[in-house]
């Protein structure tokens, strides 16, 4: 039998680390919203199809390739997300009641 131990870690990073970090962040986001505009526009979001439609452009903005393809991956699973919500007749959170209009309530937590 195989245990997963699941550890949570803090980095203390020193500034330049930090500022390293917050760039890779940034330029991951970067990339995710660029895989998913290319997308969009294309009307490409399986998986494979967009890798093979992005990854050279993704990693052409600096990253290397586990970071690239981790955002063209998760861009393409944020697709499947919500075409599978779609189907179901999962449109977001009910804004609707009986008396009319309310506010979300706010997630606890």
């Amino acid at each position: 039998m195989r245990v997963k131990l699941v550890v949570q870690v803090k980095l203390l990073p020193d500034e330049t680390a930090q500022a390293a970090l917050r760039e890779t962040l940034h330029t991951c986001n970067r990339a995710a919203n660029h895989a998913s505009r290319r997308a969009f526009d294309t009307d490409v979001k399986g998986g494979r199809a967009l890798q093979q439609l992005v990854y050279a452009e993704v990693k052409a903005m600096g990253l290397s390739a586990q970071p690239a393809l981790h955002a063209v991956r998760k861009t393409a699973g944020a697709y499947a997300t919500l075409k599978a919500n779609l189907k179901a007749g999962n449109h977001g959170r009910e804004l609707v009641s009986v008396r009319g209009l309310r506010r979300p309530r706010a997630r606890a937590g």
